[in-house]
């Protein structure tokens, strides 16, 4: 029987390999979510680039966030990533959970980053 960790990560590689073949040259908005905190990235694979990123230990979002594990402090992080991303020039993802069920906080990021422009 296989670990925690590898089975997380070997359920990471299938939804990127699933994204990677619908993406059609899109960039992906690649979430990672952990006890404390959460972090997305909008990445450029076949430059292999970060077009912009945001997390909850981003300066002005930390002083206004009363912590950095609930789903208001995933909804301003989208919120923020999506702000970047139209700003460098992107408004259309898709969207990577990686190894993460698709509620809670990463549901929330999701939302409030298509609230932003980003459409996915």
């Amino acid at each position: 029987m296989a670990s925690r960790k590898e089975a997380l990560v070997r359920r990471a590689n299938r939804v990127r390999r699933q994204i990677k073949a619908v993406a059609n040259g899109r960039p992906r908005l690649s979430v990672h979510r952990s006890s404390k905190n959460i972090y997305a990235q909008v990445i450029d694979d076949v430059a292999g680039k970060t077009l912009a990123a945001a997390s909850t230990l981003d300066g002005g979002l930390k002083s206004s966030l009363k912590t950095g594990a609930d789903t208001a402090a995933a909804a301003a992080v989208g919120k923020l990533v999506a702000e970047r991303a139209t700003k460098a020039g992107v408004k259309e993802v898709v969207f990577d959970r990686g190894a993460f069920i698709f509620h809670g906080r990463i549901k929330a990021l999701a939302d409030a980053a298509r609230e932003g422009g980003l459409s996915f």
